[in-house]
């Protein structure tokens, strides 16, 4: 039972959460946005999406997704019912009772923290803030955000957190193409500033998703989300160092992965490839380090860990030029070279931060012509750090295009792709995936 905060009525609240009467206010229709939107509507709840882009709003409208792995299908069928719409009019924000910030947290040019979608969020909601409402950030962020940025933003509204309306922070744990692990099968960590307010993002989220875990306070949640990743780019950055040892060693360091798999304790197999990519883990890090430094404290592991990450596009390439040399005498400079896969995992067309963009950029300035083909990617979209690229275009990936490339580089290793083609017409396949091991071998490791 959520305890009375003061004018906000969360009692009223509470009843229509039970009731799935709320009508829900998501703020980004992206990777995270998007799929709470159909879980929430899914399970009832009118939902609002809001979104700057106007055609994005459309598309949704129209009942079709602007992602891949979602499909239209279920979108359809929540238009059909009512359940949900889309808008670029903010002024909207008024008619909901629960209001969920799911916007970027990139990082600035200096790798430091960039708070300006959240803060820029934060403003425009507390234009339309009434009494009795919830708030929500979901954006992965340091800890103190929601209390020490979110709160203070609102509360120019006129209205206080904990009495008019309700301040909660639950991390986002998408995992786009995991059809395993999908928003209403993974578990929901919620902290609020106060009980009422968490155990009002406790009744929003419990109507679907299996397990809600309330945690005692915002900050416990903002630093667990940053654990979950640091721990994966911890652990990422160290077989990736690992493989760079055991390649000099003449070691498969994938077999010795899996080996290392069977023992049934103590161990837990993460895989090495070109570089870190997707939103959270090359990003997270760099939330805490930052943070860190307010407080007096340097994370030299985490930072090395980072350090390492960030150097494998350069050792791909590096390994690339090596084998050109090898096997044809020649560099890079005047070579032409296919990327296979330019989204940041397999099986999805999500770019963001995808370390094929660096090792693009590193290959075109040693002189190198380079194409990319990218089932899930028909056309490279606007990306901050690589402008110039926007707009390129996948190319076939036929036996005729992959005899004319010096080499092919797996930077991803898509399903959809026939690495039987790769491997009998390419020149030279330099693997950062691994992925040659399911044909019994014909692709150089990197």
């Amino acid at each position: 039972m959520v305890k009375r905060g003061g004018r906000g009525n969360p009692e009223q609240l509470e009843s229509r959460l039970h009731e799935r009467t709320a009508r829900i206010g998501i703020i980004g229709m992206g990777y995270v946005g998007l799929p709470l939107a159909l879980a929430a509507g899914g399970a009832g709840f009118p939902v609002l999406g809001f979104d700057i882009d106007p055609a994005k709003v459309a598309l949704l409208n129209a009942g079709r997704s602007p992602l891949e792995h979602l499909g239209d299908a279920a979108i359809a069928a929540l238009r059909r019912r009512g359940r949900f719409e889309a808008s670029d009019d903010f002024a909207r924000l008024g008619e909901v009772e629960v209001v969920v910030v799911c916007v970027p947290t990139p990082l600035g040019r200096h790798r430091e923290p960039d708070l300006s979608f959240v803060e820029n969020t934060a403003r425009t909601v507390a234009g339309h803030l009434r009494p009795g409402r919830l708030v929500i950030l979901e954006s992965t962020t340091y800890p103190g955000t929601t209390r020490e940025i979110v709160k203070p933003i609102l509360e120019t509204s006129g209205l206080r957190s904990r009495e008019d309306f309700f301040l909660a922070y639950s991390p986002e744990r998408e995992d786009p193409g995991n059809r395993d692990f999908t928003t209403t099968r993974i578990p929901r960590l919620v902290g609020g500033d106060g009980e009422p307010a968490r155990d009002l993002a406790c009744a929003f989220y419990g109507g679907f998703v299996e397990h809600v875990v309330p945690v005692s306070s915002p900050e416990v949640a903002e630093a667990a989300k940053l654990t979950e990743n640091v721990f994966r780019a911890v652990n990422i950055a160290l077989v990736n160092e690992l493989k760079m040892v055991f390649h000099r060693m003449g070691i498969d360091v994938f077999e010795v992965i899996e080996a290392a798999a069977t023992k049934p304790f103590g161990y837990m197999p993460f895989w090495p490839g070109p570089g870190l990519g997707g939103h959270c883990i090359p990003i997270d890090p760099f939330y805490l380090t930052w943070r860190a430094r307010e407080f007096g404290i340097a994370t030299k592991f985490v930072e090395l860990a980072g350090e390492i990450n960030r150097m494998m596009p350069a050792y791909v390439v590096g390994r690339l030029a090596e084998e050109l040399d090898r096997r044809f005498a020649r560099g890079l400079n005047g070579a032409r070279i296919l990327l296979l896969g330019v989204a940041y995992k397999k099986n999805v067309d999500d770019t963001r931060e995808s370390p094929a963009f660096a090792i693009w950029e590193l290959l075109r300035e040693r002189g190198a012509a380079v194409a990319y083909h990218d089932p899930h990617v028909p056309e490279i979209p606007k990306i901050r750090e690589h402008a110039d690229l926007a707009g390129l275009a996948s190319i076939p990936l036929t036996a005729e295009s992959l005899a004319a490339f010096e080499a092919v580089l797996i930077i991803t290793d898509h399903d959809a792709v026939d690495y039987r083609l790769v491997r009998d017409h390419a020149r030279l396949v330099i693997d950062t995936r691994g992925r040659g091991r399911d044909l019994g071998g014909g692709f150089l490791p990197a």
